[in-house]
């Protein structure tokens, strides 16, 4: 029995075509079957459930990039289920889980753990990347032609950057044969051992130490050239500064394949907010200065930046509530990635277009994923989003196991109101 859903009366904004007109999405039997003016002035299909958007922008479905779960290992600061319906709750349809479990996922049957896990548990889609290396030690490659045959879709380090040059050649080597992305946080070894935030005058005046940008910088010069050398597919997995926005743009117009990413966190907050030692603001890599923050905006706006990551890395009371120097590095941000993102977009800072490009188009293209877009016949992964609602971020309204937000008790203004993943609504603000 053909099952149809009419979202109506919407402003549609597709990046994947450019696309921003008033009009109708028809949904049947999970696919977009009709979108825009013309779907509109066709109306509804007889027996059809009617959905009234008015006011409202129907967009892809976000897709993110870089999310931690604690399943296996560590189920109490966050399962699979637990963090899609968290995503659900943040207009995040399609999310990809980093490697950094106990056990590491570096072999086939945890690949396939995560995918059951996904399918009989979780409300949106969900995909694996795989360990780069076994046990994400830095020395010896995992294999990746079977990984990917079980399902992953990149192949990572998760938190821990790569070292050997050499191992890193040979794995964008290896990984081009099968058309996968290696995804790498940059972090120097030495130069920015220790370091627990920002290097310069504040870092000074808290009494911490700090992590000066080329710790950064240098291992991300690196990589791209390591890349270039490979000819492989390489992502920045997420940068802080101009310089490196710099150094990928760059790398690009050289030939590489290479793209990169940014954390909501370090798009919207600045070294400043960590104010007295707020342990929830100590992240990796860490804020920068206000200088900074504005660079990436810009970078982003101008399409440097490729994609918006929420960097999503629960912890628990006894991870956070430490001295600031022994507290341990992340924040939780699917619930909040859009909400923060349209503060861009109300400041004229990024256009919004682009902003929903970072945040489902372009990860889904830079990762082989079917999703990001509301082409006719694609999956119907629809957030309906209302630009203008206002709301306060208390920690009462998160869905996440965890509650280490940095934007805890923070105004927004506009948010998801209702989220779709194949024609099926999976989350309602009602």
């Amino acid at each position: 029995m053909t099952r149809t859903t009419v979202l109506k009366n919407l402003r549609i904004l597709d990046p994947s075509r450019n696309l921003d007109e008033k009009g109708s999405i028809v949904i049947e039997n999970g696919r977009i079957a009709a979108i825009g003016s013309g779907a509109q002035n066709q109306g509804a299909p007889e027996g059809a459930e009617i959905v009234d958007g008015r006011g409202l922008i129907a967009a892809p479905g976000l897709v993110d990039a870089r999310v931690f779960v604690g399943e296996p290992g560590a189920e109490h600061r966050e399962t699979i289920e637990s963090a899609s319906r968290a995503a659900a709750a943040g207009g995040v349809t399609t999310f990809i889980t980093m490697p950094d479990t106990d056990p590491v996922i570096d072999d086939i049957a945890l690949v396939e753990f995560v995918l059951k896990n996904a399918r009989d548990k979780a409300i949106v889609n969900i995909h694996p990347a795989a360990a780069l290396t076994k046990g994400l030690a830095g020395e010896e490659m995992t294999e990746f032609g079977l990984l990917k045959d079980a399902g992953a879709v990149a192949f990572t380090n998760g938190r821990n950057p790569m070292h050997n040059a050499q191992v890193l050649r040979r794995a964008m080597t290896y990984a081009r044969e099968f058309g996968s992305v290696i995804a790498l946080e940059t972090r120097d070894k030495y130069l920015g051992a220790g370091g627990v935030m920002n290097e310069g005058l504040l870092a000074s005046w808290l009494g911490l130490s700090g992590s000066p940008r080329e710790a950064e910088l240098i291992p991300l010069e690196r990589d791209l050239r390591i890349a270039g050398l490979a000819r492989g597919k390489y992502h920045a997995a997420q940068i802080s500064v101009p310089e490196s926005a710099e150094a990928v743009k760059r790398a690009k117009e050289r030939g590489a394949d290479v793209t990169c990413g940014i954390s909501i966190n370090h798009l919207t907050l600045n070294e400043n907010d960590i104010g007295e030692y707020r342990t929830f603001f100590k992240l990796s890599p860490p804020l920068r200065g206000e200088d900074d923050r504005k660079a990436m905006v810009d970078a982003l706006a101008r399409g440097e930046i490729d994609i918006i990551v929420s960097s999503h890395d629960p912890q628990d009371v006894d991870t956070k509530r430490l001295p600031f120097a022994d507290a341990a590095d992340g924040a939780i941000g699917l619930e909040t990635m859009l909400a923060a993102a349209l503060r861009l977009h109300h400041s004229g800072e990024v256009p919004l277009m682009r902003l929903l490009d970072a945040l489902s188009t372009r990860p889904a293209q830079i990762f082989g994923l079917d999703a990001g877009t509301l082409s006719p016949g694609a999956r119907a992964d629809i957030v309906l989003i209302d630009p203008d609602e206002p709301w306060l971020a208390t920690k009462d309204r998160f869905v996440s196991r965890s509650k280490n937000t940095p934007f805890e008790d923070a105004r927004f203004t506009g948010r998801a109101i209702s989220t779709y993943v194949a024609g099926e609504r999976v989350y309602s603000l009602d």
